[in-house]
């Protein structure tokens, strides 16, 4: 499996302060403060409590750290890692306020991001004996989590789309209608995109696919189309273009998808309705 870096902490650190922030609310953690003493330690793990693909490490030892530095963190399985139940995540020891203070925050991003891995993973692994097809994710991102959620996926083996809407031009159905057709668009994109931005479109029928070839971009996004469709449009394409399949993709329906040759399958919902990951920590 290809090395899933860290994301820069000067990326997840705002995140991880606002959730704190959030949490603690106006008087800090009075449970916590009520009834554990200044000077207590603990020792404890986050371990898995079902099967899953592991991210957000790096989100959950930030947490812990902005709530006292003292609190040592070591991560004994790492984002991208296969976990089963029962799996030491992380290990844990340092002021027992601190931590308690943290978990709920640590525990909300690595639970969300594995899940988010995992959900990625599946599709991944469910494509991959029937072609070449890479999963990409959306933009259908939690706000405020997408650095986050697109190291997820890419922890669980999937590839990023775009991160936002300055990093490439990518032609909607509704960019289409405004402009009058498919030529339009395509054309007045081409006017104003710089030499270094690619230009995707959306295309939902073969007409429409020939339209955009005739003018030329350099992806194209074949949205709602049956497998049997889709392989008539590769056909056609026949390496003038990106081909990127999209369209209410689940596990059960992705392998066809695959083998129909496109070169990547979008899915919103690994981001957007990804179940969480199941894990907690315990006092050791």
């Amino acid at each position: 499996m290809t090395e899933i870096l860290p994301l820069p902490r000067l990326l997840v650190e705002p995140i991880v302060r606002a959730a704190l922030v959030e949490d603690l609310g106006r008087a800090g953690d009075i449970t916590t403060d009520a009834i554990v003493p200044p000077g207590a330690r603990m020792k404890g793990v986050i371990a898995a409590r079902q099967p899953g693909v592991i991210s957000g490490t790096d989100a959950a030892a930030i947490a812990f750290a902005l709530i006292d530095p003292a609190v040592s963190v070591e991560v004994e399985r790492g984002d991208g890692t296969r976990v089963a139940p029962g799996d030491v995540v992380l290990r844990l020891d340092g002021p027992a306020r601190a931590i308690l203070t943290a978990e709920r925050v640590a525990l909300n991003l690595l639970c969300r991001m594995s899940g988010v891995a995992t959900a990625t993973n599946g599709l991944v692994e469910a494509a991959r004996p029937h072609g070449k097809a890479a999963i990409v994710c959306t933009r259908k991102t939690t706000p405020g989590l997408r650095s986050l959620e697109k190291h997820a996926v890419r922890a669980g083996g999937g590839s990023n789309h775009r991160f936002g809407l300055d990093d490439a031009v990518l032609i909607k159905d509704n960019h289409i209608a405004v402009a009058g057709g498919v030529r339009a668009a395509i054309e007045r994109a081409k006017s104003r995109a710089g030499h270094l931005v690619k230009i995707e479109c959306e295309v939902d029928t073969l007409n429409q696919l020939e339209e955009a070839l005739s003018v030329g971009v350099d992806a194209v996004l074949l949205d709602n189309m049956d497998p049997a469709t889709l392989a008539r449009a590769v056909t056609m394409i026949d390496g003038r273009a990106l081909t990127e399949a999209s369209g209410r993709i689940t596990r059960e329906t992705v392998g066809a998808v695959a083998a129909s040759g496109v070169d990547l399958i979008s899915c919103g919902w690994i981001t957007h309705s990804a179940a969480i990951i199941d894990l907690g920590l315990d006092a050791a």
